[in-house]
């Protein structure tokens, strides 16, 4: 743990959060005791990454519209950025997983690097506050960001939250109704509702990945060109 606490630039006054944060499901799920999954400081990181992301973007680019600005952070906050980030770190080498994800290749598994390192987040934040998670998050950041928006054809959750926008009493929300097979294969499924009613479903090795399939099919069904 200090080779990545080294990697990264931040040593914990909490190691706990540390292991939390490295604690893949299947490995606590054959730990039992004492043993808490990453799950719970994925929710916070996200939420952490987000704002910390929004904010940087909002300062340094004040000549983009909001729509730019959404392109981007959602580029940058994406499963595949995140492996990227983690893959900088070599996060995969530390993490705990159980027997069965260990043999199947879950140390290179973009889904579960991606949730560790919202984790790692979470995990700073509460160490250390808000201004150290936000240079952790900052140093990720590439120098070419604003070319970042190109990157974002394929967020089919920000086109569909545009879409919706231009209704503002409107709300979108993504509800997992069904997850499904062990720990190393599991598939989620993900309905994404306007107000109450479901407009799309989507299916995923990752929550995430659910969610952008619940996306597409709902901007297939209201005849947007953009999720052919």
């Amino acid at each position: 743990m200090t080779e990545l606490e080294e990697s990264i630039g931040y040593h914990f006054k909490n190691r706990k959060l540390l292991t939390e944060a490295l604690s893949h499901s299947s490995y606590a799920n054959e730990n039992k005791r004492n043993r808490r999954s990453n799950e719970r400081l994925e929710f916070l990181g996200d939420s952490v990454l987000s704002i910390v992301v929004s904010q940087y973007l909002f300062e340094h680019f004040s000549h983009l519209p909001e729509g730019e600005l959404t392109k981007i952070r959602a580029s940058l906050v994406c499963e595949k950025s995140l492996h990227i980030f983690a893959g900088k770190i070599n996060l995969g080498k530390f993490l705990l997983l159980g027997k069965g994800e260990e043999n199947t290749g879950g140390r290179e598994r973009a889904s579960i690097l991606a949730d560790a390192f919202e984790a790692l987040i979470a995990a700073v934040f509460l160490d250390g506050g808000l201004e150290a998670a936000r240079t952790h998050i900052l140093n990720f950041i590439p120098e070419d960001v604003e070319a970042q928006r190109h990157a974002a054809f394929n967020d089919y959750k920000t086109i569909l939250q545009e879409v919706i926008q231009q209704n503002p009493e409107e709300k979108v929300e993504y509800v997992i109704v069904d997850q499904s097979g062990p720990d190393h294969n599991k598939a989620f499924t993900v309905n994404v509702c306007l107000n109450t009613n479901v407009i799309g479903v989507g299916t995923g090795r990752s929550k995430k990945e659910a969610e952008q399939m619940a996306a597409k099919e709902a901007l297939k069904l209201m005849g947007y060109d953009e999720a052919q």
